[in-house]
């Protein structure tokens, strides 16, 4: 599942987000999300969310739900 709707996505599952300084490389970074930034209810470049950890991103794929 992409990380383009913000339905799917709820504070607690893994997912796999790419940082803004990883943006040029696509690195992505995987953790558990803690909060949802984006307000809209799609984002064509992924959901915007902070992680467990701190790290800020947009979601490229959720692993578990």
């Amino acid at each position: 599942m992409n990380g383009q709707n913000r339905k799917d996505i709820k504070p607690g599952i893994e997912v796999n987000i790419v940082l803004k300084k990883d943006q040029r490389t696509g690195t992505k970074t995987k953790g558990t999300v803690k909060d949802i930034l984006t307000k809209s209810s799609f984002h064509p470049h992924g959901i915007k969310v902070r992680l467990e950890d701190g790290q800020v991103g947009r979601v490229q794929d959720i692993l578990s739900n």
